[in-house]
């Protein structure tokens, strides 16, 4: 029986139409970008291409789109690069942020500035009413809050965070990275200065990513050393990143209209399933990724779940790739109010576009046994 992948949230398997768009970019044209002979025209203009593959994803203009290499960069040079043009002031994050929104911000400190994390309700939605008081309080010069959030897919309303912060003149920035491809994502519509996208979630190669900007915005570079990308961020471009990326996100226009609502159904089958068994499903209530589920088996640790579900065939997570090194419960979780031993407990399960209801099917079976046979050897240790 052939393994099943269940973490796209961590990363998806690279699109074979995606790898034939780049391989040309690694040997035949593998000139510099900013070389004015052929092999670099041919470089960049592979590169302008990608570009507007890109933006029009994302409903921008090719201008405002910034190669990066990642998600993780493109977060610090927005944070960072924005904080250094404006005079210390409060900067309010979603207290369900990725670390690399969380850290850059905590480092803003040492600069003179105050974090303010704003709550979410029991389901991981943004509690308005904290925005109004966070923006109130204090004077704001950023915020950043997450489109949809990595571990419990809970989406969030942007757009109307985004109109408040605007109105007191705050910079506002979104991390999109798990909404990309997986929802209609809009830079124009969620009224942003700023938004974070990451080629490695929709099919596409690792190691690339996107900061889409406003125009007007000021910021400072991270990274020094040449003009490229419109002097944000030096260093020769990797066109076959870049041109994979405009090649996956040109895909992932054309699965927008089904591949939501064939996830949606495998989600309810296994959710259905899963609570019939005595799960706790996190984020339930609320609007969320199609493909998203996040539980846990009370008395059942995450971590030993998830290993006793890979060696059955089964590839799922216990939280945040980035932060699964770590033992201590999911601060999404927490921010949240779950309590910390329901919390150490929680698996995440995030469908793609190869999954089948077969594999849900086969999934739930083995999973009523793991838990049976997990409940049995937790009892007699008790």
């Amino acid at each position: 029986m052939l393994p099943a992948y269940f973490d796209h949230n961590a990363t998806t398997p690279l699109d074979e139409r995606v790898l034939q768009a780049m391989l040309p970019f690694f040997r035949e044209h593998y000139g510099n970008a900013s070389s004015r002979h052929e092999y670099g025209r041919v470089a960049r203009k592979a590169v302008d291409d990608a570009r507007e593959q890109v933006a029009d994803l994302v409903g921008a203009h090719p201008s405002q789109v910034v190669f990066v290499s990642g998600g993780t960069e493109a977060n610090n040079l927005l944070i960072k690069g924005a904080a250094v043009r404006r005079p210390p002031s409060q900067i309010a994050v979603s207290a369900v942020e990725h670390p690399s929104v969380t850290r850059p911000a905590q480092e803003l400190r040492e600069q003179g500035w105050q974090v303010r994390r704003l709550a979410v309700d029991s389901v991981g939605r943004l509690e308005m009413d904290d925005v109004k008081i966070a923006l109130r309080e204090s004077v704001t010069g950023l915020v950043s809050v997450m489109l949809a959030n990595n571990e419990t897919g809970v989406v969030q309303d942007v757009a109307a965070v985004a109109e408040l912060a605007r109105s007191v003149g705050a910079t506002v920035h979104t991390d999109a990275v798990q909404a990309l491809g997986k929802m209609p994502v809009s830079f124009s519509a969620l009224n942003v200065h700023a938004m974070t996208i990451s080629a490695h979630k929709v099919y596409g190669p690792k190691g690339i990513g996107a900061l889409v900007l406003n125009k007007r915005l000021d910021i400072k570079p991270q990274i020094t050393g040449g003009e490229h990308e419109k002097g944000l961020r030096a260093g020769t471009e990797n066109v076959p990143a870049i041109v994979g990326f405009g090649a996956a996100c040109a895909l992932a226009t054309s699965r927008l209209t089904e591949l939501p609502h064939k996830l949606q159904q495998m989600r309810e089958q296994m959710e259905q399933g899963l609570r019939t068994m005595g799960a706790v499903l996190f984020g339930a209530g609320a609007e969320r990724l199609a493909n998203t589920s996040y539980f846990a088996f009370p008395g059942i640790e995450g971590e030993t779940l998830v290993m006793a579900l890979d060696r059955a065939g089964f590839a799922v997570a216990s939280g945040s790739a980035c932060s699964s090194g770590g033992t201590d419960p999911s601060p999404v979780l927490l921010a949240m109010g779950v309590e910390r031993e329901l919390a150490r407990c929680a698996v995440r399960i995030s469908l793609g576009r190869d999954n089948e209801m077969s594999q849900i099917e086969r999934f739930l079976r083995v999973m009523q046994g793991e838990i049976l046979g997990l409940k049995r050897l937790v009892a007699v240790a008790v």
